[in-house]
């Protein structure tokens, strides 16, 4: 606006302005309204799933501990249908997967945790639930496979010592007794507090004696 006018005239011009621009103006305010009531919308809605897949969850644990599998399978059903995505349905595979190992259902729990392993966005779960798989297919005398499915991660990054420690595992299985030493040494070098090292020690003084 130009300095050299009067106040008076700048007023004018303001007012010219505003009767100019008043529909946008409120057009904006109108926006900016009901962006806000949307989001508050959402976020209700998506607080209000998460506290029904908690819900479930729970009751998943509670029927996990009771060793109720017809309970278990249809809430976590349910919770792979309605709450897809979420962490709840995640852990939710990990608790049905250990119920299903703890009543011999080995290759059930392998399918529950390979499907995880398709749908997690957590990179940590999806870590912990391919060295569950790969302990299991040692179990069922399937050491190849566990080593292709310890192999299929670029990094392990936390849990390197303990994918090290199964790596060993399964070699020792495959008679592999050499390159097993390695992986238990490598196992022990890394981060110690993830495994338990006196078990890592008694395994590699066996190897070590032979």
């Amino acid at each position: 606006m130009d300095e050299y006018l009067s106040e008076q005239e700048q007023w004018e011009l303001v007012k010219k302005w505003l009767r100019e621009n008043t529909v946008w103006l409120l057009a904006g305010v109108l926006i900016a309204v009901a962006g806000i009531s949307a989001y508050r919308w959402y976020q209700a809605r998506v607080e209000k799933q998460l506290l029904v897949a908690s819900t479930i969850y729970e009751e998943l644990e509670q029927a996990a501990g009771k060793r109720d599998q017809s309970a278990v399978d249809k809430l976590l059903a349910q919770l792979q249908s309605e709450h897809a995505g979420t962490g709840y349905a995640d852990h939710g595979q990990l608790v049905a997967a250990t119920l299903y190992l703890e009543t011999n259902q080995q290759s059930k729990a392998v399918e529950t945790l390979q499907k995880l392993l398709t749908v997690t966005k957590d990179p940590q779960l999806a870590l912990a639930a391919r060295l569950r798989v790969a302990r299991i297919q040692i179990d069922q005398g399937k050491a190849d496979d566990a080593l292709a499915t310890l192999q299929a991660v670029g990094t392990a990054g936390a849990f390197a010592a303990r994918y090290a420690e199964v790596r060993g595992d399964a070699l020792v299985a495959k008679g592999q007794r050499d390159e097993a030493l390695k992986a238990y040494q490598e196992a022990l070098g890394a981060d110690n507090q993830a495994v338990d090292t006196e078990l890592l020690k008694l395994k590699i003084a066996d190897l070590s004696r032979s």
